[in-house]
């Protein structure tokens, strides 16, 4: 059977440390946990099960720690995991399963399902998706091919079943978007995938201070030719909040219309729904709500395209004085949160 290592960052994090070791023990050979600075129990909890505890000083750079972690393991596999996560008995016997089962494939990753997203706001829209959690510590490189032969680089890659609570005790939001700005500010070129999630973070757990500090990133972004036509519609809906933010209507008109050079998201008609709302042209401000509940689909704030614009049409209706169109509304905004 194979051995796996824990690797771990942590801070402050003796509210939930404990639930998380507790639900791996039985399953890894080896916890390691690195330590960014905790100033209360985390390390003794961490010891309290046997874990090896190592300081770093942090840079913050969360690759940085994660990758110091990794480097202390020792078994075949490393399992990566924050201490806001835990299994239930299921997932852990699932687990245990994998564990005996992997044995006999030439596995280099394992994808595990991460669950419970939505339930805490998270900047993630889904509430089960598919991350890898489990890597082979050593890769062995092979060749492949009977002619024209070659190294085969790209990783093997199975997707298992077993699903991983997600259960943050408060919003990571401030302390990601800081780490955003600093990254920004050190000149550092942001890959689109944190160009995307910088983007979704502001609108699922930044404050308008937040989105204003965003604006000059954002709008290098916009007219950066290297940039995908996603990263510059995620720029423009950004931009097009700080345009209502700024009552800014020429601004709004400009990136608006740039994301409806493709297919117009649900974001973007929220923000024109919102400047026509402020504006007390209430039929004006229906269309776009509508157009951002039934017509169109988000691309970064998922409740975008449900609840919200749902929630905005009855604000409408009722400052209309149509009261019944506006219960509606608010029904089905309700049914939609209760589903997910």
């Amino acid at each position: 059977m194979i051995t796996i290592s824990l690797c771990m960052i942590v801070k402050n994090e003796e509210e939930n440390l404990g639930r998380c070791l507790k639900s791996l023990q039985g399953i890894v050979d080896e916890m390691i946990v690195v330590d960014t600075g905790s100033e209360d129990k985390t390390v003794e909890i961490a010891r309290e099960f046997g874990a090896k505890v190592y300081d770093f000083k942090w840079t913050g750079d969360f690759s940085e720690a994660r990758n110091y972690s990794f480097s202390l393991a020792s078994c075949d596999y490393i399992y990566a995991a924050d201490a806001d996560e835990e299994l239930d008995e299921d997932n852990r016997q699932r687990f245990i399963q994998l564990k005996k089962d992997i044995e006999e494939l030439d596995i280099d990753i394992v994808q595990m399902y991460y669950c419970n997203q939505l339930s805490f706001r998270t900047v993630y829209n889904y509430d089960r998706e598919l991350r890898p959690k489990l890597f082979r510590r050593v890769r062995s490189f092979r060749w492949e091919d009977p002619i024209h032969e070659q190294v085969v680089i790209e990783p093997v890659i199975c997707n298992s079943e077993v699903e991983i609570i997600h259960r943050p005790k408060e919003s990571h939001a401030q302390r990601d978007l800081a780490s955003f700005r600093r990254a920004v500010e050190s000149g550092r070129r942001i890959s689109k995938r944190l160009h995307g999630m910088y983007a979704r973070e502001l609108f699922m757990g930044g404050d308008d201070d937040d989105f204003l500090k965003a604006k000059r990133f954002f709008a290098e972004a916009v007219k950066d030719s290297t940039r995908s036509v996603d990263e510059v519609k995620d720029a423009s809906c950004v931009l097009a909040h700080i345009a209502v933010l700024e009552n800014d209507a020429e601004s709004l008109l400009k990136y608006s219309l740039k994301d409806a050079a493709t297919e117009m998201c649900s974001e973007m008609c929220c923000e024109l729904g919102d400047y026509y709302y402020g504006k007390e042209d209430y039929d004006e401000a229906i269309v776009w709500y509508y157009n951002a509940a039934y017509e169109c689909s988000s691309i970064l704030d998922i409740k975008k395209s449900k609840e919200f614009p749902r929630l905005a049409l009855a604000k409408c209706y009722k400052a209309l004085g149509n009261e019944e169109q506006a219960e509606d509304y608010e029904k089905e905004a309700a049914e939609i949160e209760k589903g997910e």
